[in-house]
């Protein structure tokens, strides 16, 4: 039976690579088409690889943990139910078997590099010669080229140079990972693997303090009359809509009305021009376990408070059992964190690559605030906006949270959340 190849898919727009998180199969095994055979994660979503073809895995050629490219050999499987060619059509166009390269020949290659690899290095001004790859035959990944950014290495001696000083890359640099250990691994201390989504955070977060010139502006804003409305309507609102009536949902839909009034804090940086995107697609921050997801509430300014509401519950569920797919987690235009929920007065948030900004809602703390000339409790929250400069000043950022303040502070007693 003829045996085909199984490549990387395609996870999402602008996904590059993905990393083998887990092997769901193993050589021997019998699938059927559109099984799942890999986890996978990528710095967008977390997804299963499904089978292309039925028949038997015969040989895995990624190992869990490696980062491979979009269309790149991950196993081998033999079809099942598939005729081999007649003696006479073979004749005609014989079958090149080729062999699975080694290590060492694939090293001989010439080397071949993915468009984000190349974007990338020509963006800081690499040389893709200098860079240690920890793809598959050395093949050097996007996370090689932003780790070789955030290390500094392009100050660092070539390969070159280094092997014309008779010292080898490896060898020098032995003496400071043998540091590394001594230094900090002693009695006790528990050594954990970065993997999974903590690798895929870790990688964008570098992206953005890289690439992104971070600036920080705050506001407070006075929410007494939207607390009040909300513990007015949460115990009904629980009781008919099955779900519950957050904080969250009131500032969210505060922010989308007012990205429609201030849309360049609804762009995205493309290298030699600004994109303002149309549609608002706000992206929130959901936890399961240690992980964080950051999934997407599609057109936030169409839907009510209600809508928005019902769309945070469904995220935050699908996100707990592990059901969020690449369509949850494509499209964000902007985001908004709810670090208020851990009881954070104030942070900087770290831009969502390539986005212009990231909205961060503190803590509502009850504070005496001088109003009509006495003092009184009121209920305030701070708003941190991390903005990227290159895109936005303070000037339009500074009218976009006096715009979303304003429709906080303009929720009243009779306001609607339908």
């Amino acid at each position: 039976m003829p045996v085909e190849k199984i490549n990387m898919p395609q996870l999402g727009e602008s996904v590059t690579e993905g990393t083998i998180s887990s092997w769901l199969v193993k050589p021997g095994d019998t699938v059927e088409k559109y099984d799942p055979i890999a986890e996978v994660m990528t710095d967008k979503v977390n997804a299963e690889v499904p089978s292309s073809f039925s028949g038997t895995i015969t040989e895995l050629e990624v190992e869990e943990g490696e980062t491979v490219s979009v269309g790149d050999l991950i196993c081998y499987i033999e079809i099942e139910g598939k005729e081999e060619d007649s003696t006479e059509e073979k004749a005609s166009a014989p079958v090149e078997e080729t062999p699975v390269p080694s290590g060492e020949e694939t090293a001989k290659e010439k080397p071949r590099f993915s468009p984000a690899v190349l974007t990338l290095a020509s963006k800081h001004g690499i040389d893709l010669n200098d860079v240690e790859g920890t793809g598959r035959g050395g093949r050097i990944t996007r996370k090689d080229v932003e780790r070789f950014v955030a290390e500094g290495s392009h100050s660092q001696p070539s390969k070159a140079e280094k092997k014309e000083s008779g010292t080898t890359q490896t060898a020098e640099k032995q003496p400071s990972q043998k540091k590394s250990e001594e230094t900090v691994l002693e009695s006790g201390d528990k050594e954990i693997p970065v993997t999974g989504v903590r690798k895929a955070i870790a990688s964008n977060m570098v992206t953005s303090t890289t690439e992104i010139p971070h600036a920080w502006m705050m506001v407070e804003v006075d929410v007494t009359n939207l607390v009040a409305l909300r513990e007015k309507l949460k115990n009904k609102f629980k009781q008919e809509e099955g779900f519950s009536l957050t904080y969250f949902a009131f500032f969210v839909k505060a922010v989308a009305q007012a990205l429609k009034e201030f849309p360049e804090l609804n762009s995205q940086w493309a290298g030699d021009k600004i994109i303002q995107k149309k549609d608002i697609n706000l992206n929130i921050a959901v936890a399961k376990e240690n992980e964080l997801f950051v999934p997407v509430i599609r057109d936030a300014d169409e839907k009510s408070i209600k809508g928005i509401a019902k769309s945070v519950h469904t995220l935050a569920t699908k996100a707990r059992q592990g059901k969020l797919t690449s369509d949850d987690m494509q499209g964000g235009t902007f985001t908004v964190n709810n670090t208020g929920s851990f009881g954070s007065v104030q942070s900087m948030g770290v831009i969502n690559h390539p986005q212009a900004a990231i909205l961060q809602v503190e803590s509502i703390v009850k504070k005496p605030v001088y109003m009509d000339g006495m003092f009184g409790a009121r209920d305030m929250v701070n708003l941190c906006l991390s903005l990227d400069h290159r895109i936005l000043d303070g000037l339009i950022a500074g009218n976009f949270l006096q715009k979303v303040k304003e429709n906080l502070e303009a929720y009243a007693d009779d306001t609607s959340v339908y």
